[in-house]
Formats: C-alpha cells, structure tokens, sequence
C-alpha cells in the first residue's frame, strides 16, 4: 500500500526507538533511506541491515554543533542529488527542573532548544529550499501529546517547549508552502515504547504504573509510529497536509 520506491528519505535519529523502527519500516516499503545518528552508529547499522547496500547510507552528525544540520543535509543530497522525504526524528529530553540549580536549568534549556528546535529548523530550511526547486516534497516531524498538553514530569518542560516549538514551525511550512507542492505533518505520539520513555517511567511509578494510566494499557509501540511515517511519506493524503495526527492510544483525546 505505502510503495517509496524511487523515493530517497531522509532519517534523523535513526540509532533507536521510533528511528530505528522508522529505518527499517522506509527500507520494507522500497525507499532509498538516509539514516542519520549522532554518536550510537550501531543502532543505525542494525536498522538498516536489511536494506540494500546501494539504498542505504548512514551520516553521522552531532546536532549538538550549530550548523551540524546544513552539512548533514548537503551531504544527504550529494548522495541521489536529491532528497524526496525529510523524517525529523532526533531528540533529547534534558532535565529542566524548576527547583534545580540555574546551571541545571540553562544547561537543560539549552540542549533542548538546540537538539529538538534550532538544529531541526536550518534542516527543515535546508527542505523548503530543496523542495522548492524539485517542485515538491514532504516534511514530517515528531512532535509529542507533551507539546499540546504540558508534559505530565515538571522536569520535561524544555523538551515539551521545544517539541510545541516544532509543530508550529512544520505547521507554518504546510500553510505557506502547500501550493507548491511542498506537504509536511506532524506526528505526535503519546508514551511510545522506547528507552527513552522505560527511564522517565521510574519518575512516574514504573512502566506498570505508566501502563495503568493508558487507555490500551501499554504503551505505543514503536512500529506503528513507524507505519504512520510510511503512509504519510507516501504522499497519498496530500490534503491531510498541516495535520497533527495523535498516536497514543486514546489517552490524550482532544
């Protein structure tokens, strides 16, 4: 149903979770994958594994490093000389505590806004320019139900901030750029079953606990994010463009 093939995506934070999922979920639907990591080159290998060596190439990049992104994505267009789909994936979830220390609080802000929000905007950019001039593509980034509802650990409201942040960039892409054929959505997951999410449950009384709370009873697992981002890279619901799509289970309805 969701055929990529000729098409060349662009991962970032391919290493684990949803990324990893994602990589590996592109490659079965007969994409070229770009499959980005910052330091866990690994994970990304592994993700990749089963995708043709000839359609798969990994590019390391720090986005802790202003201007890291212009350079993953020249090298990410160098490949195929063009790029169809930019997956925006990577993250962090620094701890902003409002009774920590200022150096905690300035570190954490300051990870978070470059990570999640300044890297990930010169890349989406970089995307609009490029798309642009091939007359069309796609954006999708993952955003969180944290950005639209405050995030439920007091010490997560940087990474919360910074993932509104993203929407709204992606959003103002979709309004402005739409007739020119360029679509990007944004996908929100709720509790998605990755390391990530199994180390902030202790904050919040184990996964058990976390799990209760669900209205499935278990958290979001990784492959069906990773299915959604297929379909929509497809491109075959062109006027759900500037659309959030919830993915948590019916726990956060709005």
């Amino acid at each position: 149903m969701h055929d990529l093939e000729g098409k060349t995506v662009l991962l970032t934070g391919a290493s684990r979770g949803i990324g990893a999922a994602t990589a590996r979920a592109l490659g079965e639907a007969g994409a070229s994958v770009i499959a980005h990591y910052g330091s866990h080159r690994g994970g990304a290998e592994g993700a990749v594994a089963a995708i043709p060596q000839s359609d798969r190439l990994l590019l390391q990049a720090d986005l802790l490093q202003r201007g890291a992104a212009r350079k993953l994505w020249r090298e990410a267009v160098a490949w195929h000389g063009r790029v169809d789909v930019l997956v925006v994936n990577a993250a962090t979830m620094p701890t902003t505590a409002f009774d920590g220390s200022d150096e905690e609080w300035d570190e954490g802000w300051a990870l978070a806004a470059q990570v999640n929000l300044l890297e990930p905007a010169s890349l989406i950019r970089e995307a609009v320019r490029h798309f642009l001039e091939q007359e069309g593509g796609i954006v999708i980034a993952l955003s969180s139900w944290a950005a639209q509802r405050g995030s439920a650990i007091s010490h997560l409201g940087g990474y919360a901030a910074s993932k509104a942040a993203l929407a709204s960039l992606t959003q103002t892409v979709a309004r402005n750029y739409a007739a020119a054929g360029i679509l990007a959505y944004v996908v929100a997951p709720g509790i998605v079953r990755t390391r990530l999410s199994e180390a902030s449950a202790a904050a919040r009384g184990g996964i058990e606990a976390v799990n209760a709370a669900l209205a499935l009873g278990e958290m979001v697992p990784p492959e069906e994010v990773a299915e959604l981002i297929v379909f929509l890279a497809s491109g075959r619901c062109r006027h759900l463009t500037g659309a959030t799509i919830d993915v948590n289970g019916a726990s956060n309805i709005r």
